[in-house]
């Protein structure tokens, strides 16, 4: 199912009009196939395309093409990052998220600050609770026989991390999914700016209680960093919260969710791992390469040729990281799953702008799949489940409905 692009603009005229396709999804889209097979139509197509609606909003091209992608997130000189997200101006406000909509050299400048907080050894103390936060929530639902996994488990245990490493209330995990969910799907301009505005406002007030006496989580450290002898201003405070808050969501869930149903789906993966878990990390990167869930925009600031195309000044691109990681230059059998093939995958992004928070994940996404073969029996999708997943935006299960011998 597609909804009508509240962000559509018309085709600029410089675009050729052969080179005009639509897009297999949009903003608000939802599908009953596997996401990935509907991506993977892209494929029948040229490699690079012109789309009037793109998921992340309105007009862009289209690169799905890996080597492609990892160009053109690597050329600042040509493609800048900012405005590639519309929550700043759908709020009136002159912030930006930082460090994604930050260009070369002021990037490095905010990596510098974020990094600690989710560098490799700053993630390994936290396997404790990893792996507290991960058996508390199978605990709930092990002797049932059932599970609607994304609700019960794939939101609540990376999110009830992530919230505390910000030092926000638990108790508010569903206002806060709701927003989110409201920014990255809402079919409307309205929703999602309303949705938007909910998270700003809330973000400034935790901002500003903590201003005098900032604790020891994220935004308290972040309250405590300067950059050159300096202290952040409030649009920067906003914009580092704020793609924390995004990013901390449901990035994780969604790779979860896709995670999990292939294993649910295909027993003797499944059976392999349980038997082999020193394979596990090799089977994540593999089933990252295969499911990757974003994608990533850039304006165009210099013209320039990519993948045989001339791209403009002004011009918008989408990187296709979800599906680049399907292609068939790239990967031999790019639709099967190996788990000894060990991929070069850019399901975590490329370049500069890479993401930050991916050795959280990779923890989190191991943790999480040991638990459950820890502590369940082998599990599968129940028989009457028909699954939806969201296209528009994040790709994830809306839900994933799982079963198991008690």
């Amino acid at each position: 199912m597609t909804q009508a692009d509240p962000f559509a603009q018309p085709v600029p005229d410089h675009i050729p009009p052969e080179m005009v396709r639509e897009h297999p999804v949009s903003r608000g889209s939802t599908t009953t196939e596997l996401p990935h097979a509907v991506l993977a139509q892209i494929q029948n197509g040229p490699e690079v395309y012109y789309a009037p609606s793109v998921p992340l909003g309105g007009g862009a091209w289209v690169f799905w093409r890996a080597d492609h992608c990892r160009k053109i997130a690597m050329d600042a000189e040509h493609f800048s990052s900012k405005d590639q997200f519309p929550f700043s101006m759908l709020t009136g406000g002159e912030w930006r998220m930082i460090p994604a909509e930050i260009d070369p050299p002021s990037h490095l400048d905010y990596r510098k600050i974020l990094n600690p907080l989710l560098s490799p050894a700053a993630i390994e103390a936290l396997e404790d609770k990893v792996n507290e936060y991960a058996r508390e929530s199978v605990a709930t639902f092990r002797a049932r026989g059932h599970v609607e996994f994304m609700k019960e488990f794939a939101l609540e245990y990376p999110v009830r991390i992530f919230l505390e490493l910000m030092g926000l209330p638990l108790d508010r995990t569903e206002q806060f999914l709701a927003w989110e969910h409201g920014m990255i799907y809402a079919p409307t301009l309205q929703q999602v700016q309303t949705n938007t505005q909910a998270v700003v406002d809330y973000l400034r007030s935790e901002i500003d209680a903590r201003r005098d006496a900032p604790g020891d989580d994220f935004i308290g450290r972040i309250l405590r960093s300067d950059i050159a002898g300096r202290k952040l201003d409030d649009n920067e405070l906003l914009g580092i919260c704020f793609t924390l808050y995004i990013g901390g969501l449901d990035t994780v869930a969604a790779h979860l969710g896709h995670l999990v149903r292939h294993l649910a789906e295909n027993h003797d993966d499944q059976a392999y791992l349980r038997a082999n878990r020193d394979r596990i990390d090799d089977a994540i990167e593999e089933l990252m390469r295969a499911y990757g869930a974003t994608s990533v925009m850039r304006q165009c600031v210099g013209d320039t040729t990519v993948g045989g195309v001339t791209v403009k000044a002004g011009d918008r691109v989408l990187l296709l990281f979800s599906l680049a990681g399907r292609d068939p230059a790239e990967f031999s059998n790019p639709h099967a799953i190996q788990f000894d093939r060990k991929p070069r995958h850019v399901s975590f992004g490329y370049g500069r702008h890479l993401c930050m928070g991916m050795h959280l994940a990779r923890r989190e996404l191991r943790v999480a799949i040991n638990t459950l073969f820890d502590m369940l029996p082998p599990f599968r999708i129940a028989s009457d489940a028909e699954i939806v997943s969201d296209m528009g935006g994040m790709i994830q299960p809306q839900s994933l409905p799982l079963v198991w011998d008690v």
